[in-house]
């Protein structure tokens, strides 16, 4: 019988072990969960905060019975603390402080990551008893919802304007509050361009988000009469008030167990792996949001996203077990809503494309989500990032009106990037139509043949 060690119970480690039993039930499979809430979808903690999802228990994908049925051991509130590469043991700690030592014959590594701080003062020292909060556990959020039942803040800065940091501004005006939103950058959501970032800042203010963009913040205090958050924004000193802070300015990645076994590190220092998802340790795999991304595009980078996490899983859970699959890449597409908007993006940006050899050409348009002699019709605005040398499709942003199908449409997009698709080939591909759903050239297509004009123009002028 196969001993199989996973560490962690989130998207990799959960997936990992649902492989492993799917492709041989009589493996032993043992999941060491840091905290009692293993394969919650963290993703979905915003929408709790809404009053959109509950109860809280709503927010596991699958129950920790649901879980043991499979036939895998949970060994929850247990941190694994070291790897005895040697005698293939996995050295664990109970929350009462009992150590042991699980042997495996494989072991499987999806620690995940860490919020950052990004140098901001005061948040290595503030915590939700200051009212100073960060959201990337179920820990995390009982300790803001207890703040908010207990205190009732009526004020609340959001640091960071990402893809949490959006929804949690949706959160907490649902919940009455007055949100000011910082953002270091030119625009919100930095994973767009700033046209496109500049709709969704203009629909955050339409429900009465303060968004303050291109602002620095450097230190969070805690005074007599709630909290300072003081930064910089155009070379001048900036302060602001409230009640409660959320700071979520990013992650990184969680690489201590495996630096400690001897695991190099790659890009954005997470731990490097093949596309096996082989650490070069003996017998040691790693997957999630603590190592590198194989990126179709970029090469080797780091993207942390729970999409690419369960795929890393389920390939690391196959091959422990003798397998021999490769995780096929990402090419980073994300989606988010905000209020009544939908915001996604697939591929490069044409600054990324433009700094690993590409020649990006970038064009702008906007497409009906239907045939507008039906009734409820709206535009979706793309981006689209195409070569100017090859008319390869390099990258995708939309931006529509929620009900627009914003987030099948960049679907079609990452499809075509997966497969090597020219921006002209998506004139050929087959969608389907209705005039209350589509149109018979998809807005997808009307926005890529706008592209394809533009490319086909810039090549006569060239050849001139």
């Amino acid at each position: 019988m196969t001993h199989l060690a996973i560490v962690g119970g989130s998207d990799a480690g959960i997936s990992a072990a649902l492989r492993a039993r799917e492709l041989d039930p009589s493996v032993d499979v043992t999941v060491v969960v840091a905290d009692a809430y293993p394969n919650f979808s963290i993703c979905g903690i915003p929408y709790y905060f809404t009053g959109e999802v509950a109860p809280w228990q709503s927010l596991a994908h699958r129950t920790s019975a649901d879980l043991e049925a499979t036939g895998m051991n949970l060994r929850l509130d247990t941190l694994a603390t070291a790897i005895d590469i040697a005698g293939r043991r996995l050295e664990v700690r109970s929350a009462s402080g009992q150590v042991d030592r699980i042997p495996y014959d494989e072991l499987i590594v999806g620690t995940g990551a860490l919020p950052a701080h990004a140098g901001i003062a005061g948040l290595d020292r503030l915590g939700p008893a200051d009212g100073v909060h960060v959201i990337h556990s179920m820990g995390d959020t009982f300790a803001l919802e207890e703040d908010l039942r207990a205190r009732e803040p009526r004020s609340a800065i959001i640091v960071g304007a990402g893809y949490v940091g959006l929804e949690m501004a949706e959160a907490f005006v649902t919940r009455g509050m007055a949100v000011t939103q910082l953002q270091r950058g030119p625009e919100v959501l930095s994973t767009l361009d700033p046209e496109l970032g500049a709709l969704v800042h203009e629909e955050l203010a339409a429900h009465g988000v303060d968004v303050v963009i291109g602002t620095t913040v450097t230190a969070i205090e805690k005074s007599g009469t709630g909290l300072i958050v003081t930064g910089v924004r155009g070379g001048e000193p900036f302060t602001r008030t409230a009640d409660l802070v959320l700071a979520v300015i990013g992650v990184r990645p969680n690489t201590e167990l495996l630096e400690r076994a001897g695991a190099a590190l790659g890009a954005g220092s997470a731990v490097a792996v093949d596309d096996r998802m082989r650490t070069g340790i003996p017998h040691v795999w790693a997957a999630g949001d603590g190592i590198v991304t194989h990126h179709r595009l970029l090469g080797i980078t780091y993207l942390p996203l729970g999409t690419t996490s369960h795929k890393q899983g389920r390939v690391a859970g196959e091959n422990a077990l003798g397998g021999d699959r490769a995780f096929r890449g990402s090419v980073g597409t994300q989606v988010v809503k905000v209020f009544d908007l939908v915001a996604a993006r697939t591929g490069l940006h044409d600054r990324d494309a433009a700094a690993i050899g590409f020649r990006p050409l970038t064009t702008s348009s906007a497409a009906d989500d239907h045939k507008r002699y039906y009734p409820g019709a709206h535009p979706i605005r793309f981006r689209i990032t195409g070569d100017e040398r090859d008319g390869r499709l390099l990258g995708a942003q939309l931006v529509g009106r929620r009900g627009t199908e914003v987030a099948k449409r960049v679907d079609t997009f990452a499809t075509a990037l997966h497969s090597g698709l020219a921006v002209d080939e998506l004139s050929d591909l087959d969608l389907s139509y209705t005039p209350p759903l589509g149109s018979p050239w998809d807005a997808v297509q009307v926005a890529a043949q706008d592209w394809t004009r533009q490319f086909r123009s810039r090549t006569v002028d060239a050849s001139a």
